[in-house]
C-alpha cells in the first residue's frame, strides 16, 4: 500500500458528532499507514474524546491557520460540506498534481444516497476552478460508501470484559439489573421510557451533556416514588470507552451520527434519536433507516413495538395517547441486533472504500 497524505477539514457545529466522525476516520486511516492532518475550528472536545498521545501519522491543526499554512496533500476531505477556505482551494488548484477532493456527506439510509454516491462536481469558476469534487456518501448498502469500521474492532469486542470495565469506571450493575445507556438531546419522552422499563430493576447510565442533570433528576424522582430504577451520571468518555459503554449495556439509547454507528457495531438493542431539523426532514431519514433495519430479520411481533418506541422517542407521536410503550422481547431484540451487525459486516468499510477509490489496496 502506498502511503498518501490526507487533509481532513471539519467545522464543529454542535454536539461533537462531526468531530467524532472525523477523528475516528482520521485515526483509522492513520492505522492503515496514511498520514492525516485534521483541520478543526474547535479542537476542545479532543481533550476528553481523544486524549493524547495521539496515534502516529495523525496530527491536529487549527482551521484559522489553514489559509497561511496549508500545502496541498494527495487527498482533501471536506467533511459535511464545511466549505473550504478560498486560500486552501486556490492552493489545491495551483498544485502540480491536483489532489483528490472528496466531500464526505452525512450518513443516511435514504434512496438518494445510492444515486449520489461518487458523483463528480466539476468546478468551473472561483478559486477551485479546474478541480473536481467527488461526493462520498456513507450508508448501509453495498452501493454506498459504507461505515467506519476499524480493522481491529471484532478483536477488541471479543476480548472485552464488561464487568471489569464497569467496575473500573464506577458504573457496575447488579446481576438482576438491566443496563441502559442514555445519550440524548432532550428528555421529553423519558417518563414513557421509564414506564416501559418498570418490568425489572434497571440502572440508567446517563452520558455527559446538556441534559444529564435533568435526566438524572427525573430518574431519581422516579426511584423515590418506588420504581426499581436508578441513575449513574457518567463523565465525558474517550471514544474507545464510549464503545465499551455500549458493549456493556443491554439497551442503548443514542443520538446523532457517530454514536448511532457505534451502537450498531455494539450489536445490542438500540433506540436512535435523530438530530432534529426544522423542516421535519429528519422523520424521512429516520423512517428510511427503520425500513432497512427492521427488514433485516426482525421478528414480526417486534416491528410494531420498535416503531412505536423509536417514533415516540423522537417526538413523532403523541406521548399521552395510546397504550404504554412496550419493549420488544429482550432475547429477540438481541438476536436481531447481532443479525444486523452481521449484515453490515458484509459491506466494505468506509476507510477501505476511500482507499480503493484512490487506487490503493485497503
Amino acid at each position: 500500500m502506498r502511503n498518501k497524505t490526507w487533509d481532513v477539514f471539519c467545522q464543529v457545529i454542535d454536539n461533537h458528532g462531526d468531530i467524532g466522525v472525523c477523528w475516528r476516520l482520521g485515526r483509522d486511516l492513520a492505522a492503515r499507514g496514511q498520514a492525516v492532518r485534521l483541520w478543526l475550528d474547535d479542537a476542545s472536545a479532543l481533550r476528553w474524546m481523544a486524549p493524547e498521545p495521539w496515534p502516529a501519522g495523525l496530527s491536529v491543526h487549527r482551521w484559522a491557520d489553514a489559509a497561511s499554512q496549508f500545502q496541498s496533500a494527495d487527498v482533501v476531505i471536506e467533511a459535511f460540506g464545511c466549505n473550504l477556505p478560498d486560500e486552501v482551494l486556490a492552493r489545491m488548484a495551483q498544485a502540480p498534481h491536483a489532489p483528490c477532493w472528496i466531500n464526505l456527506e452525512y450518513l443516511s439510509a435514504e434512496a438518494y444516497v445510492e444515486r449520489s454516491h461518487l458523483l463528480k462536481s466539476p468546478q468551473f469558476n472561483g478559486p477551485a476552478q479546474g478541480l473536481n469534487k467527488h461526493f462520498f456518501y456513507p450508508g448501509f448498502t453495498p452501493r454506498t460508501g459504507g461505515l467506519i469500521r476499524e480493522s481491529n474492532l471484532a478483536r477488541r469486542q471479543s476480548e472485552f470484559q464488561a464487568q471489569a470495565w464497569s467496575l473500573a469506571h464506577q458504573c457496575a450493575s447488579a446481576p438482576e439489573e438491566r443496563r441502559v445507556t442514555l445519550f440524548a438531546y432532550q428528555v421529553h419522552a423519558l417518563p414513557q421510557l421509564l414506564q416501559a422499563l418498570a418490568d425489572r430493576p434497571s440502572v440508567i447510565l446517563v452520558c455527559s451533556g446538556a441534559v444529564q442533570a435533568e435526566a438524572r433528576q427525573m430518574i431519581e424522582n422516579r426511584r423515590a416514588s418506588g420504581a426499581a430504577v436508578r441513575a449513574v451520571a457518567l463523565p465525558y468518555l474517550p471514544q474507545d470507552d464510549f464503545d465499551h459503554l455500549l458493549w456493556s449495556s443491554d439497551l442503548n439509547l443514542v443520538r446523532g451520527e457517530d454514536s448511532f454507528v457505534r451502537a450498531q457495531w455494539a450489536a445490542k438493542p438500540m433506540v436512535w434519536q435523530i438530530y432534529p431539523q426544522s423542516d421535519m426532514a429528519h422523520r424521512t431519514k429516520l423512517e428510511a433507516f427503520l425500513a432497512h433495519w427492521l427488514a433485516a430479520g426482525a421478528e414480526p411481533d417486534m416491528v410494531a413495538d420498535w416503531r412505536r418506541l423509536w417514533l415516540g422517542w423522537n417526538g413523532f407521536e403523541d406521548l399521552q395517547a395510546g397504550p404504554p410503550w412496550r419493549l420488544p422481547d429482550a432475547a429477540q431484540a438481541l438476536l436481531h441486533a447481532k443479525k444486523w451487525r452481521e449484515h453490515l459486516s458484509l459491506q466494505t468499510d468506509l476507510s477501505t472504500q476511500l482507499l480503493h477509490f484512490l487506487g490503493i489496496s485497503g
